[in-house]
């Protein structure tokens, strides 16, 4: 491990691979989304995961988020290996750690008010009462940006970094110790960017919050990542403090990956300013 810090999040010999089928024959094959991956984020601390497409990113951030049960490997969160524990014990630790997806359109029911989304998870794990939750909800909502005015709009009726607010809110509802982000912010204009990495920074001051952000963007990542894990292929070819990951890569992959983004120059500027 990098940090000197106990590990929130450790995952070790990861696997896993999903059975699909193939057109007309209907055949079984197998397709490997990470193999052997082994990677530990410090509490309060930001990790960035980062590949291109394909490279089995998010399938790693469902495992580490307890919604996919990995093939083999561990998964210790606060010491405990989740990757043994039977789906009823899993619930307590699902309540730490939320993850926020790409699209928040496809991830918000459009069918339920901003108040209502955000509340949800409270409904899902029976806390408190209606009145109770609905509070919460526009507590949350302000925190977030959001006015607590826009609590019976349609996520259909906010923009697409309100939108990202609003998924930041839910995930905040069950008061989380880790989030992961998978390109969350990646369909998002740069200011929109700006304003939502401020927030993040904020709410990670305040509610000493750990991040795992899953991005193939190396620009958007030199802004706020403390450690960076490149994935190639389904597996860790390289994890280093950002630092010196910018300045001196070590793995061909990830010089190529610097190669293709604004010159190094920039991005260090980027990160400094």
């Amino acid at each position: 491990m990098i940090s000197a810090t106990a590990p929130l999040l450790r995952v070790e010999g990861l696997a896993k691979s999903y059975v699909q089928r193939r057109p007309m024959t209907n055949a079984k094959y197998v397709v490997r989304a990470f193999e052997d991956v082994s990677l530990a984020v410090a509490r309060g601390a930001t990790l960035a995961i980062v590949g291109e497409s394909g490279a089995g990113k998010s399938s790693l951030a469902r495992c580490m988020a307890l919604l996919e049960k990995a093939d083999r490997g561990e998964i210790r969160y606060a010491g405990k290996n989740a990757a043994a524990l039977a789906d009823s014990d899993l619930l307590p630790l699902r309540r730490e750690i939320q993850l926020i997806f790409q699209d928040p359109t496809a991830a918000l029911n459009a069918r339920f008010s901003a108040a209502e989304i955000v509340a949800e998870p409270l409904v899902i794990q029976r806390i408190g009462s209606k009145n109770e939750r609905r509070e919460r909800a526009i507590e949350l909502m302000r925190r977030v940006g959001l006015p607590a005015e826009s609590a019976e709009k349609s996520p259909l009726e906010f923009s697409g970094g309100q939108r990202q607010r609003l998924a930041i809110a839910r995930a905040l509802a069950l008061e989380p110790r880790l989030l992961i982000f998978d390109e969350a912010l990646s369909s998002l204009d740069l200011a929109n960017q700006k304003m939502i990495l401020a927030l993040l920074a904020d709410l990670q001051a305040s509610h000493a919050l750990t991040y795992i952000h899953v991005s193939h963007d190396l620009r958007l990542v030199a802004q706020f990542a403390e450690e960076v894990a490149v994935m190639y292929a389904g597996k860790i070819v390289e994890h280093a403090p950002a630092s010196q990951l910018f300045a001196r890569p070590a793995h061909p992959y990830t010089r190529d990956l610097l190669r293709a983004m604004p010159s190094l120059e920039s991005i260090l500027l980027e990160r400094s300013a």
